[in-house]
């Protein structure tokens, strides 16, 4: 039986020589195409999986957005499957140029959220005391500072959120003058000023090659940064041992809580807004709904005054040119540049391929090189211009979209937005993901309504009903609605499940000795 085309597939760019398909074709499966011409389907094409268009020889490009995802490895015919068999990657070499445009007029606030405004101005989206680990072997001592101040202990403060453990697995046996020390102090320094903090503790073992020294000085990581309440640290060796630590860190918690609890919700604009943008478990269908869905509402946002940090830096190959060719000014363009060129050279130097960057999920999602898995990405950050880029885990003190250099790892990623002071996450996933985090709300956008369905215990919103008809303006729309509610205390799906105590993750690219 003959099908129509677009009930069966998208054409993304009318100069794409690939098709992706909505749902499951069959061998022998009749299209007709817009010209009228029929397309038979010559092999099982799963959804959100690519098949030609026309005849593709060895060597040419394959194209999707309009730009070349790679190269045919071997002939291929009108209704092939077009994956990992027959489509490579082809040169990773890229030439950089760029164009500096226009900063956008900024409108006036439209929009306004419930947020926590700090004493320098930031706002948070939660009311959160910390209990942060210098070093991995004083972890189950912040964890067990934290657990004692459970929902009930807390019933009396209405204006915190809770009492939240960042604990993650270094701190110890690295080189202290190589990047993993670097990331690591500025991760935890300016964890601790994320806007979503109110007050926060430190607590070191005491001989890690990551003292606590310092950590408490506003002057010494941060100048123009007021401190939370608290600052407060611990070292289990000064203090004599676990339980006397856990002791001592309870009892500063319990003299900071009227404090933070004095600070409330009030509306603010959304211009308070600092989003962190995420795709995680990605497949075909990612760059099609779920990122610039997310894309449209950080035009809105940013129109209005506001942040968003796109990052994952070995996720932007073969899609630099979306954001080189709208920067703001040329410094931004070299800053940004630089960051490609450092990525490229450490591929060389430890003999690695940015192509190995999509995952085996990925690509069982329908992704098959990272240029095709880049172009969809980058969609995440709309089409606003870049206006600044910063290195892992820097302060963000510019509005509008910024980039951050990070890995393309999720919780490592993601830890570096936040420590720039990201106060809200927004996650797309195609595959299904479970990410979450205790510093800021993560939602998690679905890619197509058959994941939402299957993870809805998970899944905050369906970008999946573009596929079904609705149109991309409504869509984001209803997003930027959940967006202001959830910034306004309006609990996430993986907040309800308790914050994660594992998913703190601070880059380190350094060799453990």
């Amino acid at each position: 039986m003959q099908r129509s085309f677009s009930d069966s597939a998208l054409v993304l760019n009318p100069n794409d020589n690939v098709a992706i398909a909505k749902y499951l074709l069959d061998p022998g499966a009749s299209l007709l195409l817009p010209n009228n011409r029929t397309l038979t389907i010559r092999e099982t094409i799963a959804p959100g999986h690519k098949f030609a268009l026309r005849s593709i020889a060895q060597g040419d490009a394959v194209l999707r957005y309009g730009y070349s995802i790679g190269i045919a490895t071997q002939s291929i015919q009108p209704g092939d499957w077009v994956h990992t068999h027959n489509l490579t990657v082809g040169n990773l070499n890229q030439a950089y140029d760029y164009k500096i445009v226009e900063p956008h007029q900024l409108q006036a606030a439209q929009h306004y959220f419930q947020g926590f405004k700090r004493a320098d101005g930031r706002v948070g989206t939660r009311n959160y005391i910390a209990v942060i680990s210098t070093v991995n072997c004083s972890s189950h001592a912040a964890i067990e500072i934290a657990r004692a101040f459970t929902p009930e202990r807390l019933a009396p403060y209405s204006n915190i959120d809770g009492v939240i453990p960042l604990v993650h697995s270094t701190g110890c046996s690295y080189n202290p003058n190589d990047l993993s020390h670097t990331f690591l102090r500025r991760t935890l320094a300016n964890i601790a000023r994320n806007p979503n903090i109110g007050g926060y503790v430190f607590v070191g073992l005491g001989c890690e090659a990551n003292p606590i020294d310092g950590y408490c000085d506003a002057a010494l990581i941060n100048p123009d940064q007021a401190i939370p309440i608290g600052g407060s640290g611990f070292v289990i060796q000064d203090q004599g041992g676990f339980r006397k630590t856990v002791a001592a860190g309870i009892a500063a918690i319990e003299k900071i809580l009227l404090q933070v609890n004095c600070v409330a919700r009030t509306p603010q604009p959304i211009s308070a807004l600092s989003l962190a943008l995420q795709c995680g478990g990605s497949d075909g269908w990612s760059g099609i709904t779920a990122n610039p869905l997310v894309g449209c509402v950080v035009d809105k946002i940013v129109a209005q005054g506001g942040t968003a940090v796109l990052s994952e830096t070995p996720e932007i190959f073969g899609a630099e040119h979306l954001l080189t060719h709208r920067v703001f000014n040329a410094t931004v363009a070299q800053k940004l540049i630089q960051r490609f060129e450092w990525w490229t050279a450490q591929s060389k130097l430890l003999n690695f391929s940015m192509d190995n960057n999509p995952t085996p999920g990925n690509k069982r999602g329908g992704l098959t090189t990272i240029f095709e898995k880049s172009l969809g990405a980058a969609a995440k950050g709309g089409s606003t211009p870049l206006t600044d880029v910063y290195e892992y885990a820097e302060l963000v003190t510019s509005n509008g979209l910024v980039f951050m250099d990070t890995p393309g790892y999720d919780p490592v990623s993601a830890t570096g937005q936040l420590a720039g002071g990201c106060n809200l996450i927004l996650f797309t996933t195609g595959r299904g993901s479970v990410f979450a985090s205790n510093v800021a709300p993560c939602v998690k956008i679905a890619s197509h309504s058959a994941l939402f369905d299957r993870m809805s215990d998970d899944m905050d919103f369906n970008a999946g009903q573009i596929i079904d008809g609705v149109s991309m303006p409504v869509a984001a729309d209803a997003l930027l609605d959940l967006v202001i509610r959830v910034a306004s205390g309006e609990r996430t799906k993986s907040e309800n499940y308790g914050l994660p105590e594992s998913e703190f993750v601070p880059w380190q690219p350094g060799i453990v000795i």
